[in-house]
């Protein structure tokens, strides 16, 4: 199956070509906390399973703002690549590493001054804040490890190659899975230890990849030639930079303002939101993961100029993730206690609410994944300011509903103001798309 060169053959099994290896990697990144989550809580204690929870939300925010940027650095290689303009190619790759290095370490550093006031903000019970700060500072002083492994990936992924970062990220795994018990059994170092694992583990793929690059595709690799920044490349990384972080971490600092409103209602709700928060995850990862798989495909083929193909590759794309939210809604709903057991021991109220929010939230996830093909195709064709705005949309109506309902629904209240955020971005996005091709075919006329 041809998934390096998507400008021609069968749309549907390149598709999927792309989007399985996708799936598998984002579910193997989302194992990274799950890892963490499950090492702690058994090896440590209670307050330091739900610090892990807080910590994601927190962790999250600042590592989707850099996958965010390298997606959108992918779908700039992507054009490029279709183009099969490898110079243009190379030079993108030189202006992403100076621009997304600067910004990550002073991201890092940034995040680090202010940990102490976010943790205020979202009322982080002080029983649990000594865990968050110690498990933290060490994730986002080691985020230029994240960023170097993004960045890799975002390469492989643009050129189509989807597989191989998945089998870097499944070593990635294994490494991390190795040295959390290490670190937290062997070793004793408590929740320090499992962010040290995994920051380790990051640098491990980077390093993995980097070799595969320069063996694999040694055309794409930087020359002397290539080490100067243009004016007009700059500003066009930087804009596809912005927009889509623009979007990742809007989403997540969404969910922040969540994790506040959940604080509120004490440990136990912590716990069960922590718990459904790390299942839900794994739903996400399909939508997101299509999504992307729709974007990749959408953008080598506009550099291509390759119209008909872009059409054909969003209807199949949606069709699929039509089905594909289906499966995972029906498995959602019904395996919702099961699920939520796996992650909270010896607590059946936290259990109960956990899986009472995943009961709820699955009737809604066909919103997610209709959404995430029209992201996928905004992306794809240039217009990343259209995520953005829906990004923004959900998470005030998520945020605002939440707030106003959660003490009389509990955790089912940031289940059913998710479901309709999703719902309202929906109907942005039909309302832009038709009418985008509306004046398209006015246009030819």
């Amino acid at each position: 199956m041809n998934t390096e060169n998507l400008t021609y053959g069968n749309i549907k099994y390149q598709l999927i070509g792309l989007t399985l290896p996708l799936i598998l990697s984002n579910i193997l990144q989302e194992l990274y906390n799950t890892i963490d989550t499950y090492m702690v809580g058994s090896f440590i204690n209670d307050n330091a399973f739900a610090s892990i929870g807080i910590s994601g939300s927190i962790m999250n925010l600042f590592i989707f703002i850099i996958i965010g940027a390298n997606n959108g650095i992918s779908l700039i290689l992507a054009r490029y690549y279709g183009e099969k303009n490898y110079k243009k190619f190379r030079k993108s790759i030189f202006t992403s590493i100076i621009i997304g290095g600067g910004i990550t370490v002073i991201l890092s550093i940034t995040s680090i001054l202010i940990l102490n006031f976010i943790l205020n903000i979202i009322n982080t019970p002080m029983e649990l804040k000594s865990y968050v700060m110690e498990y933290l500072n060490i994730i986002l002083i080691g985020l230029i490890s994240c960023f170097l492994y993004n960045l890799c990936s975002s390469v492989l992924r643009s050129v189509g190659n989807s597989k191989t970062s998945l089998y870097i990220l499944l070593l990635s795994t294994i490494a991390n899975i190795i040295m959390d018990y290490i670190f937290i059994k062997i070793f004793g170092l408590g929740i320090q230890g499992a962010a040290i694992a995994t920051v380790l583990s990051q640098i491990f793929s980077a390093v993995i990849a980097v070799i595969y690059i320069n063996k694999k595709y040694p055309y794409l690799i930087c020359k002397r030639a290539d080490f100067k920044l243009d004016i007009k490349n700059i500003k066009s990384i930087l804009d596809y930079m912005t927009m889509s972080s623009l979007h990742q971490s809007s989403l997540y600092i969404g969910k922040l303002l969540i994790q506040g409103a959940v604080n509120a209602l004490g440990t136990n709700s912590i716990i069960a939101f922590t718990a459904s928060s790390r299942i839900e995850a794994f739903p996400n990862s399909f939508a997101e993961s299509g999504g992307t798989a729709i974007s990749i495909f959408i953008s080598q083929n506009k550099g291509a100029e390759k119209n008909g193909r872009i059409k054909k590759g969003f209807k199949t794309g949606l069709k699929l993730m039509l089905l594909m939210g289906m499966i995972i809604i029906s498995i959602a709903f019904i395996l919702s206690k099961p699920l939520s057991g796996m992650f909270i021991e010896n607590n059946i109220n936290a259990v109960n609410e956990a899986a009472s929010y995943l009961k709820v939230i699955s009737i809604f996830y066909i919103f997610c994944f209709i959404g995430s093909s029209f992201v996928g195709y905004y992306k794809g064709v240039g217009m990343m300011n259209i995520p953005v705005v829906g990004t923004i949309l959900h998470i005030s109506i998520r945020t605002i509903l939440s707030y106003i309902l959660i003490y009389k629904l509990s955790l089912s209240a940031v289940a059913v103001s998710t479901g309709l955020g999703w719902i309202a971005v929906n109907i942005m996005q039909m309302i832009i798309f038709f009418k985008r091709n509306s004046d398209i075919k006015k246009d030819a006329y």
